[in-house]
């Protein structure tokens, strides 16, 4: 049964490349989002070489979503909320 991996591929490659320019810029004394914007451009589609399949964006940007979600599930805190319960209380009932 054939099988095409194009979103693997393409998060892979993303991947791959934000590791790569992410380490070169922390040699390089600069802020790893530097290499990590860096390497989306190589990866777009306005760079020549490698380009990741476009119809995969909504699928990656919930993939980035999720990783949010669970990142800053990581770093929940009650004591934080409970800090900013005068603005979070009415905003969550708003």
């Amino acid at each position: 049964m054939p099988h095409e991996t194009p979103l693997i591929a393409t998060i892979v490659a993303g991947l791959g490349l934000a590791f790569v320019f992410g380490a070169l810029a922390h040699r390089l004394k600069v802020p790893p989002l530097v290499g990590y914007l860096i390497a989306g451009v190589l990866v777009g589609p306005h760079t020549p070489g490698y380009v990741a399949d476009q119809a995969l964006a909504p699928e990656l940007a919930e993939m980035g979503v999720i990783l949010l979600m669970f990142g800053v599930g990581l770093h929940f805190s009650l004591d934080d909320l409970l800090s900013v319960r005068a603005i979070a209380v009415p905003g969550a009932i708003v």
